[in-house]
């Protein structure tokens, strides 16, 4: 719907709930060795909160600039995309300079080289002349900070997705895949730092979670929305998260181990996180399925107080996520340095909840506060904002 040259977009807050969610699953996901991680994804299925977030990011791409390129703006959509993509960067760089401080004040502090090694901060510490440079062309990137550079590439190249997107869907997603497949077979990535390496997250496989969640975006879930409401998709989607479930079972008992047959083995193994793997992709879009059949938009749980802190999250998600590094950092370094008791880890969690929550409340209610610079008139054409796909 346009209004007065604007697009205007009805928020869903089932993507900022899912979002917080994704976000707090992340934060417990990097402190090692806490019992509260066990509430996270990744330990009872194939995928984690990775494909929630370039899924949910893909979609609100899809979802708010696949119209206003239709219209013929694109070079609106490529504006605020390229500006994104930019904060994003910007976001990355001080979050690789601060976090590689707060690693070297720890270790000379403490004088504990066990942090520089994990985090994959020494060599910054040893030549930083020659590594800053490698931060900024996104070649380099410390532990935990490998997902922002993939948002980079995937928001900033997605202008050019859109506009073959509107045009051509199905060709276009065709063409995702077609990448994707290649990627693989090829061994398709961008480089590293130290020579030799690659990108955690291969931007060449991952484009197909953010391609595929742009094209449902553009209206390619409603014309199979059928399909996925449908008994036998709900059927094979349960299925295929009860056997993902009972893989997974297997890395935490090695007694279950023996239960899995050979062949089995052999043709799921290894499940690779950097390229995609397709079990990951589907067990993704099972869960999809299940959430979509019982998470409706009009969800009548998504106005209950006790679900407020996880959507206020996932609004704020770029600043959350950055917040999120430095305190699982600070946990890890708070359960290493004096005790790892469960009592203790169930502190350290607890606070990092309470700290992320009041970080986007504040931004919350810092979004609130008019400027008293700007026109009446904006203010209000603000109400109708558009949603950052990150």
């Amino acid at each position: 719907m346009a209004e007065q040259g604007k697009v205007v977009v009805e928020r869903d807050v089932r993507l900022d709930l899912f979002r917080g969610v994704g976000l707090w699953m992340i934060f417990l996901d990097h402190i090692p060795h806490d019992v509260v991680s066990w509430l996270t994804l990744r330990n009872y299925g194939f995928s984690d909160a990775a494909e929630f977030f370039v899924f949910i990011s893909g979609y609100l791409a899809g979802f708010i600039y696949g119209p206003i390129i239709k219209t013929g703006h694109f070079l609106a959509a490529l504006k605020r995309l390229w500006k994104r993509a930019i904060e994003m960067y910007v976001a990355h760089i001080m979050l690789f300079l601060i976090f590689t401080a707060q690693i070297a004040r720890t270790v000379r502090k403490f004088d504990n080289p066990l942090y520089e090694d994990e985090f994959n901060v020494h060599n910054f510490l040893l030549h930083p002349d020659t590594l800053i440079g490698q931060a900024l062309t996104l070649r380099y990137k410390p532990v935990n900070l490998d997902v922002l550079p993939l948002f980079i590439t995937l928001v900033a190249t997605a202008p050019f997705m859109l506009w073959a997107m509107v045009r051509r869907p199905n060709l276009t997603l065709l063409g995702s895949i077609v990448l994707y497949i290649c990627a693989r077979k090829f061994d398709w990535n961008l480089a590293s730092y130290p020579p030799g390496t690659t990108w955690y997250f291969n931007p060449f496989a991952w484009q197909l979670m953010f391609v595929f969640a742009a094209w449902c975006g553009t209206g390619g879930a409603s014309r199979i929305w059928p399909i996925i409401q449908s008994r036998l998709a709900f059927v094979l989607a349960i299925a295929w998260i009860l056997f993902a479930f009972l893989i997974v079972m297997t890395w935490h008992v090695s007694a279950l181990d023996a239960l899995v047959p050979k062949w089995m083995i052999k043709l799921i193994y290894p499940i690779d996180k950097t390229d995609l793997d397709m079990l990951r992709f589907t067990h993704f879009l099972a869960l999809a399925v299940v959430v979509s059949r019982y998470v409706p938009r009009n969800w009548p749980a998504l106005n209950y107080r006790w679900l407020q802190p996880l959507i206020m999250c996932g609004r704020h998600s770029l600043p959350i996520f950055c917040f999120g590094v430095f305190l699982s950092f600070a946990a890890h370094w708070i359960l290493m340095q004096y005790t790892r008791g469960v009592w203790e880890q169930l502190a350290v969690s607890a606070a990092g909840f309470a700290i992320m929550v009041a970080i986007a409340w504040v931004l919350d209610r810092a979004g609130e506060v008019p400027d008293l610079f700007v026109d009446v008139e904006e203010i209000d054409s603000s109400k109708a904002a558009l949603v950052p796909p990150i």
